[in-house]
């Protein structure tokens, strides 16, 4: 049978040329890539978020476990199942992003904890005086992609974490403190704060020819309550170190001239009783006995006792420097601020109290303190003895160190 050639090439030509069906075909051809590269998009967002915040709960739990250890003294096998649920838990609150529970997140709790995987790394300083705790937690969560990634062929995609955090319970009441104090003639007088143990007392005076006496108010008399003061301050550190392991202190006194200072011993009962036999006279020249308290503080044999009795390499030094007046003489305190930059410079903290002082007084002390935290002006007698006791607080509170 024959077929027209012409005819068959004209049916060809027709067919060619008709592009109806062209959208059509194409369409079915790209809308499967179309929509598997839409959802890897949308995926992606979502991979990012639930890593961010798998991330952020594994930082979280490392650093609460770590914490725990140095802090609460738990054990390794407790810190370990602490960081797991930690972990699970705040990922859980973060991931659901402010929405409400639902019936899943109980179980992806259970899930990721059950996976997570964490450990304990202890090391003991010299003595036990230092240990460190380093706590790693490595979390994983499967990631359900949508229907249209599904089509690649992904149906979920794992996410997996890592943290690591430690901590250090390095006793801050390791320390060298050295007190310097003002029992200048001032120091005689009264402060506004009432005696409340003898809230009144008899005075005498002379009435022509007869000595007359009366009744009026007793006031706390300034070193009356810088010797309460120093008792506070001293009870802090003993709370800190009732063994004396860890804390030693000196004390000089100074008016016109600096008095014979104490050395420095363990514990505080030297400096104790030096303060207590304080009376007061004379004038105000501060600078011999802020040198002497400076050297001695950064003396080589202070480092040296410290690691000889608790292993620590770098005790804390502190000053306390208090007055309640000024310098006679600007030249003392030209040379006062010297060697407080001195001080400074050798990373020595300087707490500065001025006691009811006046201007040039408060000026000076302001300038000697490490910053405008460490600087007191205490206006009576119950202020002196608050800022006292906080400066042993902040002396001898025990720091734990946390870093990611």
């Amino acid at each position: 049978m024959m077929v027209d050639t012409t005819k068959k090439h004209t049916l060809l030509r027709g067919f060619m040329k008709d592009r109806r069906g062209n959208f059509g075909t194409m369409t079915a051809i790209l809308l499967p890539v179309l929509l598997a590269g839409a959802g890897v998009a949308m995926d992606l967002a979502k991979l990012v978020q639930v890593r961010s915040a798998l991330q952020d709960a594994a930082d979280s739990a490392a650093l609460s476990a770590a914490s725990a250890l140095a802090g609460k003294g738990i054990t390794d096998e407790e810190a370990i199942e602490l960081a797991k649920k930690f972990m699970a838990a705040q990922f859980t609150n973060t991931n659901r992003n402010g929405a409400l529970p639902t019936e899943g997140d109980e179980e992806d709790a259970k899930d990721l904890a059950d996976t997570a995987l964490a450990s304990v790394h202890r090391t003991a300083g010299a003595s036990g005086a230092t240990n460190t705790y380093e706590v790693t937690v490595n979390g994983q969560y499967d990631v359900s992609m949508n229907a249209f990634t599904k089509l690649l062929g992904y149906d979920k995609v794992r996410v997996s974490v890592s943290s690591t955090s430690e901590s250090t319970t390095e006793s801050k009441n390791a320390l060298s403190m050295y007190l310097v104090l003002d029992r200048s003639g001032s120091m005689e007088e009264n402060t506004s704060t009432v005696n409340t143990a003898q809230p009144t007392k008899v005075e005498y005076y002379n009435c022509g020819r007869y000595t007359c006496s009366r009744t009026v108010t007793n006031y706390v008399l300034k070193i009356e309550a810088l010797k309460y003061a120093v008792a506070d301050l001293v009870e802090q550190l003993k709370t800190a170190d009732p063994d004396k392991k860890y804390v030693r202190t000196a004390a000089i006194s100074y008016n016109s001239s600096s008095q014979t200072p104490t050395t420095f011993e363990w514990g505080t009962n030297k400096v104790t009783n030096y303060v207590n036999a304080l009376t007061a006279t004379g004038g105000t020249d501060s600078s011999n006995a802020f040198k002497t308290a400076y050297q001695k503080v950064t003396a080589t044999s202070e480092v040296n006792a410290h690691i000889a009795k608790n292993g620590q390499k770098d005790p804390g030094k502190f000053i306390i420097f208090m007055t309640d007046g000024d310098n006679n003489y600007t030249s003392a305190d030209t040379s006062t601020k010297a060697w407080c930059d001195s001080a400074r410079a050798a990373d020595v903290e300087v707490f500065s109290v001025a006691f009811m002082a006046p201007t040039r007084g408060q000026q000076l002390l302001s300038y000697c303190a490490t910053d405008t935290s460490h600087y007191y002006d205490a206006n009576d007698a119950a202020q002196l003895v608050a800022a006292f006791k906080e400066i042993g607080e902040k002396a001898s509170m025990a720091a734990t160190r946390l870093t990611n």
